[in-house]
């Protein structure tokens, strides 16, 4: 029988990087005491720390989504014309 997966808060997982980013216990410590095992909190770890830059300069990463977000935007706007030229001509040819 298989074990049910467990989610975990976003909380959760930072409280726990950041116990082990102060050094105050090791790894499989936290591990045993959360009931986590050490390679997520491992994989937490380094999403945390490959994103620290956002926490840092927060505009940039806004300015980042905005851009894509416009671009997809820009996106769907030529998907629009490009149906609607084609109900067109859809609607002439059984007209």
């Amino acid at each position: 029988m298989s074990r049910k997966r467990t989610i975990y808060t976003t909380e959760f997982k930072t409280k726990l990087v950041i116990e082990l980013l102060k050094g105050e216990r090791t790894l499989n410590e936290i591990a045993s005491k959360y009931n986590v095992t050490p390679k997520n909190i491992q994989n937490w770890q380094k999403i945390f720390l490959d994103n620290a830059e956002m926490a840092m300069e927060p505009a940039k990463a806004i300015k980042e989504y905005k851009d894509e977000n416009s671009k997809l935007k820009s996106t769907i706007d030529d998907y629009a014309k490009i149906v609607g030229k084609m109900t067109v001509e859809k609607e002439w040819l059984e007209g």
